[in-house]
């Protein structure tokens, strides 16, 4: 199993220079990963400052060499899949292969979508996002490639460069378990993010059942990761490799340590310079 921060993209961490200096605490620390979340707003209580994910995430693979970063998912539905594709590949050159890409369709709790005149339509957002998949990939092939879909097309276009990773960067696909959808689109891809759709913490018996359920509709025997996060106390590290140990057998692969929007960042950076749990 590997182990990784995940932070928001607002409040205190929406600081490139504190998040840079973050990152090499993470790396130092013996992280695997750095995950930020990608809002557009935050309001919880009261307004939050954010900062573009992908901002951030530029600045900490430039002060990082090991770990892997990744966005904790960008919502594809609220951006134009060409641009996407041309600041994944650019992360993905600058980190020398260490990007990874979450993606989902997001939500409208605080307005992302709905405050910018779009509709927050979860069958369309679906459709989208398979959508943008799909050219995804084909700009990262570096061939010629053209698109006709119901939500995009694309004439005849090719982009160089091809991304340092192939076939592609690393795609994980978030879902909210039990709904099955999301997990047969994650299972043509390379990783699952999933939650829980009464928001309770995914438990063990919840990871065997969706590694099952992915397995069976998986057509590739390419690796697969699957995500799990996770909030610890950090007080008993005997308790904290139980707890990860009992994950790991249940087929998670990352254990993404989450860090709440309310958390002092002294105590966030106090549990980033812990190190994480080690089985």
């Amino acid at each position: 199993m590997r182990f990784a921060i995940n932070t928001p993209n607002f409040g205190h961490y929406s600081d490139p220079r504190l998040m840079m200096e973050m990152a090499r605490e993470a790396e130092d620390a013996g992280w695997d990963g750095f995950f930020i979340w990608d809002h557009m707003l935050w309001a919880w209580p009261e307004n939050y400052p954010v900062a573009d994910p992908y901002v951030l995430l530029a600045a900490m693979v430039a002060a990082t060499t090991t770990i892997k970063l990744a966005p904790i998912v960008t919502p594809i539905p609220r951006r134009r899949p060409w641009k996407l594709a041309r600041e994944v590949t650019t992360l993905d050159h600058l980190s020398q292969g260490r990007f990874i890409l979450g993606v989902g369709i997001g939500g409208d709790w605080f307005g992302d979508y709905s405050r910018f005149g779009e509709q927050y339509d979860e069958k369309a957002h679906g459709e989208m996002l398979d959508e943008g998949l799909d050219v995804l990939s084909g700009l990262w092939s570096g061939e010629s490639f053209s698109y006709e879909g119901q939500h995009y097309k694309i004439k005849n276009t090719q982009f160089l460069p091809k991304p340092v990773q192939q076939p592609r960067v690393p795609v994980w696909v978030a879902g909210m378990w039990p709904n099955k959808k999301p997990f047969r689109r994650a299972a043509r891809w390379d990783g699952i993010v999933p939650l829980r759709a009464d928001s309770h913490t995914l438990t063990p018996d919840d990871h065997r059942s969706i590694g099952a359920y992915i397995l069976e509709h998986r057509t590739s025997g390419d690796p697969f990761d699957h995500v799990h996060t996770g909030w610890m106390e950090r007080k008993d590290a005997g308790r904290d490799a139980e707890i990860v140990a009992e994950y790991s057998d249940a087929g998670v692969t990352w254990w993404s340590d989450g860090v709440g929007a309310e958390e002092p960042l002294e105590q966030t950076r106090e549990r980033i310079c812990l190190g994480p749990p080690r089985l």
